[in-house]
């Protein structure tokens, strides 16, 4: 009796280092698996996910939750509530798994449009507008570098990477990025 109760004693000591080990962290990646919705909105969803270094992650339809110090567990009861209060899915089941850091450096942008080599580019933390277009070969000799877009979402913002100030513009895993052609002035 006295080795049983010494071994529950230890178990239940051990439990918050394994839940403490299963949080979700900031500036890690996590994957989410969805089922119960149509098919072409699983794609959709059905992702890896950077964690900020503020703790959230954006989501599709619902924009951004708190992802940090939750296990991964909680992340999709969180998830599955906040798709069915916003009424765009009536019964989601959600999955969550906790990703490696390998995982976090195959992440990737997209850039596209008058790029030397476009489609995606391995996406690495702290890479800026700049970093990217440059990953992908940068601008042919029709690009035009100073309207080049930045798509986040469903936000599209326009940026003149001639100038200094706009080059250290940091961008996410899963932007998009468009290098237009120039126009009949040459710009």
């Amino acid at each position: 009796m006295k080795h049983l109760f010494i071994l529950l004693a230890c178990l239940f000591g051990f439990l918050p280092a394994v839940q403490a080990q299963s949080a979700i962290s900031a500036g890690r990646a996590i994957e989410i698996r969805i089922q119960g919705v149509p098919a072409s909105e699983t794609q959709l969803i059905n992702n890896t996910y950077p964690v900020s270094e503020s703790g959230t992650i954006r989501m599709p339809f619902i924009g951004s939750l708190r992802a940090a110090g939750l296990s991964p567990q909680a992340l999709a009861g969180s998830i599955e509530a906040a798709y069915k209060a916003a009424d765009i899915y009536t019964h989601p089941t959600i999955q969550v798994f906790a990703s490696t850091d390998e995982t976090l450096n195959k992440l990737r942008l997209t850039v596209g449009g008058q790029a030397k080599r476009p489609g995606p580019v391995d996406y690495v933390r702290g890479m800026t507008l700049y970093d990217a277009v440059q990953a992908a070969g940068g601008a042919t000799e029709f690009g035009a570098m100073n309207r080049v877009s930045l798509i986040r979402g469903s936000q599209r913002k326009e940026y003149d990477l001639n100038q200094t100030k706009f080059m250290s513009v940091i961008v996410e895993p899963n932007d998009t990025i468009l290098i237009p052609q120039k126009n009949m002035i040459g710009r």
